[in-house]
C-alpha cells in the first residue's frame, strides 16, 4: 500500500478533492491554519498500481506544479476497507515517479560508489588469485553496480537525461576503475612472497573460467537484467540481485586488470569481451523490459521521441553484442575442440589398455599430458600428447610402436597429433 499526500496550494483544494472523488478512493483533509503557501494536506491511501493514474489525473486537472506530492510506502494498514480498495486496481507495477526515485536512490553518490567499488574489486582480485569462490561472492555483496545499470535504463525510459547520463557514466568509469584497481594490485603482488615463483594466472580455475567464456555466459547477464527490473518495479530482493549483477561484471573486470599486470593480451581480450557483453546485456534487458512493462515519459508529447531513442539504443546494443558474441562463439568452439581432443585421447588410451589386458599382455597406456591450448585451435598448431607406457622388463616392442600409438590416437581424435611415448619398465607383485 501507498499513502499519497498532496500539499494543496491555496484555491486548489476543490480541484484536488474532485479528482480524488472521481478516482473512487478514500481520503482525509488536514486544513492549514497558518499563512503559508498551502491551505490543506490531503492524504490518500491507495494500492501501488493506483499511484500513477492518480498523479496523472491531478496533473491533467491542472494541479499547480509548485505543490508537493509525497508518496510513502505504508508497511501496514489496518482496515476492513482494504479489500475493496485493492480490488479496484489490479497489478503489481509501481508508479513511474516511484521508479525514477528508486533508480536515483540505487545510484549512490560518486564518493560512495567508487569507494565501495574499489573495495569490492580488491577483495574479488584476492579471491581470484586465491581461487576462492566464497571470497569472490563475498566481494560482490558490497559492489554497487546494480544502481547505475538501472538508472541508465530508467533515465532513458522516463526521459530523464540527467539520470540516464549519470547511470552510463558511473558504469563506464566504474568498470575502468575496477580494471585499474585490479591491475595495480596485480602489479604489486606479482613477484612478491605472497605468490609462488612462476605463478601463472591462467592456471587458476577461477581466472580460467573468466578467460574461457562461452555463449552460455549470456544467460547470467540476461537473467541478472530481468531480475534487476523485477526487483526495482516490485521492491523485492535488491541485495541478492545486486550480487548477481556484480558477479557478472566485477570478477571479469578484475581478470582484465590481472591480465594487464601479467602482460597477457589474450586474458585482456577474452575477459574484456565478457565484461562488455555482460554490461550490454544487462542494459539491453532493462531497457526492453521497462518499456514493455508500460513505463513512459510523463509528458505524452515526448513518447514518440523517447520510443525512437529506445529503439536506436536497443539496435546499437544488439549490434555490439552480436559482434562481441563472435569472440564468445570462437572461445566456445575452441574450448570444445580442446576438450574433445583430450577426451578422445584419454578414452582411446583406456581402450588400448583394456585390449592389451584381454590379450594377456601387461602393457598399460597412461596419458601424462596434452599440450593443446585454445589459441592452437586457430593457429593450426598440432596437439602434443605425452603417453606413458608401462611394460614388463623383458617385453620387446616393435620399432614402429610409437607410430602405431600415434595413428590410433589420431584416428580417435580426428586431428593430427605429435605423440611422445615414454616407456617405463614395471614389475608387479602378487
Amino acid at each position: 500500500m501507498r499513502l499519497v499526500q498532496v500539499f494543496v496550494p491555496r484555491t486548489e483544494l476543490d480541484l484536488v478533492l474532485e479528482v480524488v472523488e472521481e478516482a473512487g478512493v478514500d481520503y482525509t483533509v488536514s486544513r492549514d491554519t497558518d499563512r503559508g503557501d498551502f491551505e490543506a494536506l490531503v492524504s490518500i491511501p491507495v494500492p501501488p498500481p493506483a499511484v500513477e493514474p492518480l498523479l496523472a489525473d491531478l496533473r491533467s486537472a491542472g494541479l499547480d506544479e509548485g505543490s508537493y506530492t509525497v508518496v510513502v510506502a505504508a508497511e501496514t494498514i489496518v482496515s476492513d476497507r482494504i479489500d475493496d480498495l485493492t480490488g479496484q486496481f489490479v497489478g503489481t507495477r509501481i508508479a513511474r515517479e516511484e521508479l525514477r526515485s528508486r533508480a536515483a536512490d540505487l545510484a549512490p553518490t560518486a564518493s560512495t560508489y567508487f569507494s565501495l567499488l574499489i573495495v569490492s574489486t580488491a577483495i574479488a582480485t584476492a579471491g581470484l588469485l586465491l581461487d576462492s569462490a566464497a571470497t569472490i561472492i563475498g566481494a560482490m555483496v558490497v559492489a554497487p553496480l546494480m544502481g547505475p545499470a538501472l538508472a541508465a535504463s530508467v533515465g532513458v525510459i522516463v526521459d530523464d537525461d540527467a539520470l540516464a547520463t549519470r547511470g552510463v557514466t558511473l558504469q563506464v568509469v566504474g568498470l575502468a576503475v575496477a580494471v585499474l584497481t585490479a591491475a595495480v594490485i596485480g602489479w604489486m603482488l606479482r613477484g612478491s612472497v605472497l605468490l609462488p615463483p612462476g605463478f601463472d594466472i591462467t592456471a587458476v580455475p577461477q581466472i580460467e573460467e573468466r578467460i574461457t567464456p562461452n555463449v552460455l555466459a549470456l544467460f547470467l547477464a540476461l537473467g541478472s537484467g530481468v531480475a534487476a527490473v523485477i526487483s526495482l518495479t516490485r521492491n523485492v530482493g535488491s541485495v541478492l540481485v545486486g550480487v548477481a549483477i556484480a558477479v557478472a561484471l566485477v570478477p571479469p573486470a578484475a581478470t582484465v586488470g590481472l591480465g594487464i599486470a601479467w602482460g597477457k593480451p589474450a586474458v585482456v581480450v577474452t575477459a574484456g569481451t565478457l565484461v562488455l557483453v555482460n554490461v550490454l546485456s544487462i542494459n539491453l534487458t532493462a531497457l526492453v523490459l521497462l518499456w514493455f512493462a508500460g513505463y513512459r515519459p510523463e509528458r505524452a508529447e515526448t513518447v514518440d521521441r523517447v520510443y525512437g531513442r529506445v529503439r536506436s539504443r536497443v539496435a546499437v546494443i544488439l549490434a555490439a553484442i552480436l559482434v562481441l558474441s563472435v569472440v564468445l562463439g570462437g572461445v566456445t568452439y575452441g574450448t570444445y575442440r580442446t576438450a574433445a581432443v583430450e577426451y578422445d585421447v584419454s578414452t582411446e588410451l583406456e581402450t588400448m589398455s583394456e585390449e592389451q589386458l584381454a590379450a594377456g599382455t601387461e602393457l598399460q597406456f597412461r596419458e601424462t599430458a596434452i599440450d593443446y591450448e585454445l589459441v592452437d585451435v586457430y593457429t593450426g598448431e598440432q596437439p602434443t600428447v605425452t603417453v606413458l607406457v608401462e611394460r614388463p622388463p623383458d617385453e620387446e616392442l616393435p620399432d614402429d610402436f610409437a607410430d602405431d600409438v600415434r595413428e590410433r590416437l589420431e584416428s580417435a581424435a580426428g586431428v593430427e597429433l605429435e605423440v611422445i611415448v615414454e616407456l617405463v619398465s614395471t614389475l608387479r607383485s602378487g
